[in-house]
């Protein structure tokens, strides 16, 4: 299983962003971040020049959300459920939590990239993490406890 997330930036003036479900913490002291996205991904231009970016961690009832920023050749900011921080960086409204980075290093790992991030700034709501596991959303609930 694992979370999901929208990763969003600014370039050129209009917001990108793609879904993420490979988001892990590296460290805690200083705060970093990482996660991998292919270099064929429509995304990657905008990422392999970005300085900051955010990560929104989606809620449980989000996964439409999820889906449109997994969709290739639409624009995944038209139907709305965003707000550009003072910095500009797009973040998804409602979200469990969202963090803004700047952006490290990019290491290429295979046909990927790991882009590793440390964290600037952060917000979060009273909400139930969106998780996705065997190609399936889950919500986590009182029965999912250990």
């Amino acid at each position: 299983p694992a979370g999901v997330a929208v990763v969003a930036l600014e370039h050129e003036g209009r917001p990108v962003g793609f879904t993420a479900t490979s988001v892990i913490s590296v460290s805690a002291a200083p705060p970093l971040l990482a996660f991998s996205l292919a270099s064929t991904s429509s995304s990657w231009p905008a990422v392999s020049r970005a300085d900051t970016l955010a990560i929104s961690f989606l809620a449980d009832h989000q996964d439409d959300l999820s889906a449109r920023f997994a969709t290739s050749g639409i624009d995944r900011f038209a139907a709305g459920g965003w707000t550009a921080l003072p910095t500009g960086e797009p973040v998804v409204d409602g979200a469990v939590s969202w963090v803004r980075a700047r952006v490290v290093q990019r290491t290429p790992v295979g046909d990927s990239y790991l882009v590793s991030l440390r964290a600037l700034q952060s917000g979060s709501d009273e909400a139930s993490p969106l998780v996705y596991l065997d190609r399936t959303y889950h919500r986590l609930g009182d029965e999912s406890a250990i």
